[in-house]
């Protein structure tokens, strides 16, 4: 090799570092903050997947068939998350007391909202559209 291709090496070497340090950077950016966009697991759309009976009052339902969680945090007020934790995508557990809690690492949500109260995730849970139609509970 001349002399100006080793010297062109680390310059080239720190050119493909910076760049593999951007692209982690981008890719680690979509771990966390802003949530995802609310995607309705196929096949439920329209469709009435829980009834409003079974949903108590300041408590909440997992749907694991869905991974869509139901809370109530208020009489009559009805809201639906996924089920997914974004810290690690574990399934959200215990619905109570006005929290959803994750049992892998402890994050805890709003009920009303399913924004983080508790890391150590730091997205909120995102939210999907309902409507209540008699006593069911169906996605839109």
């Amino acid at each position: 090799m001349s002399t100006q291709e080793t010297s062109a090496m680390p310059a080239r070497r720190r050119v493909i570092a910076a760049a593999g340090a951007v692209a982690c950077g981008a890719a680690l950016a979509g771990c966390g903050g802003e949530s995802a966009a609310a995607i309705v697991p196929p096949g439920i759309k329209g469709k009435v997947i829980a009834r409003t009976a079974d949903i108590p009052v300041g408590g909440g339902k997992v749907i694991t068939k869905w991974k869509i969680v139901i809370t109530q945090p208020t009489s009559g007020v009805f809201r639906a998350f996924t089920a997914s934790c974004p810290h690690r995508g574990c399934a959200v557990g215990r619905v109570g007391d006005g929290v959803i809690r994750c049992p892998c690492h402890g994050s805890e949500f709003a009920a009303d909202s399913g924004k983080c109260l508790k890391g150590p995730a730091e997205a909120p849970l995102v939210q999907y559209a309902l409507k209540v139609e008699g006593d069911g509970i169906i996605m839109v």
